[in-house]
């Protein structure tokens, strides 16, 4: 019997799979993915009122409530806040992270994005994505899982607005239609609701879902359907050259 295929989204805080590309994750899910959904942090600056640790317990629980909407799983590697860097005690986590989720397809940020701490877990995702399967990296995690057979496909998602952050556009690879799946993506970003209010002060979003869906529809008019996601694949040296995304999407996946 075929083994599903394992999935693993790690993006930096909480929410951002759900805007990025929970409507293919659903896609996925809907066609016997095993999909874990990870952050760096658990969004411990995410409010104006709430306390770290309080906003932090809320918003890990949202992204739970989000995952199982998909039946994914939810994991958390307990950074903070605008304090994702790239140093070998970071990189142990994600690399064990990848190690013990075995996944063949991984997604996470562009690594041009309007922020640092998403940029640093695109670094971070795709260095253990490469040396995951490196016997001689040895996490210093007890028990430690086994290093992977193959090198994961990886998927960067397009940022949020679909810029970098000199206002310059970026353009995808290949656009996945989530036509049928934009309804999970909808109920997914709405487990966030604590992130409604610190996204009205902070970024003057007063309305996530509106966001979203104008990035879908962007996304969708490049990709000629009504609602999309835009990706690139990683193909540098060691990562698979062939798009094993487009071989288990192939009705939604257009160019």
């Amino acid at each position: 019997m075929q083994q599903p295929v394992r999935v693993l989204a790690l993006f930096a805080h909480p929410d951002d799979a759900e805007f990025l590309c929970a409507g293919t994750l659903a896609l996925l899910a809907a066609r016997g993915a095993v999909i874990t959904i990870a952050t760096m942090s658990a969004g411990d600056c995410g409010s104006v009122k709430l306390s770290p640790a309080k906003i932090s317990s809320i918003r890990q629980g949202e992204a739970a409530q989000a995952a199982r909407q998909i039946g994914a799983r939810y994991a958390c590697l307990g950074g903070k806040d605008l304090s994702i860097f790239y140093d070998r005690t970071t990189l142990s986590g994600v690399v064990e992270l990848v190690r013990r989720r075995r996944p063949q397809v991984s997604f996470t940020h562009s690594p041009a994005d309007y922020m640092a701490d998403h940029e640093t877990t695109s670094q971070l995702c795709q260095t253990a994505c490469f040396g995951a399967m490196a016997p001689n990296y040895r996490t210093g995690r007890r028990p430690a899982a086994k290093p992977l057979c193959e090198v994961p496909y990886l998927y960067y998602a397009d940022p949020l607005g679909r810029k970098d952050i000199l206002g310059q556009r970026i353009p995808s690879a290949m656009y996945v239609d989530i036509g049928e799946t934009l309804k999970h993506k909808k109920a997914m970003l709405a487990c966030h609701r604590s992130q409604r209010a610190w996204l009205a002060t902070q970024q003057q979003i007063s309305d996530p879902e509106s966001l979203m869906l104008k990035m879908a529809e962007e996304a969708g008019q490049c990709a000629g359907v009504r609602w999309a996601e835009g990706f690139r694949q990683h193909l540098g040296q060691g990562f698979p050259q062939d798009n094993l995304l487009a071989r288990l999407l192939s009705a939604q996946v257009h160019r």
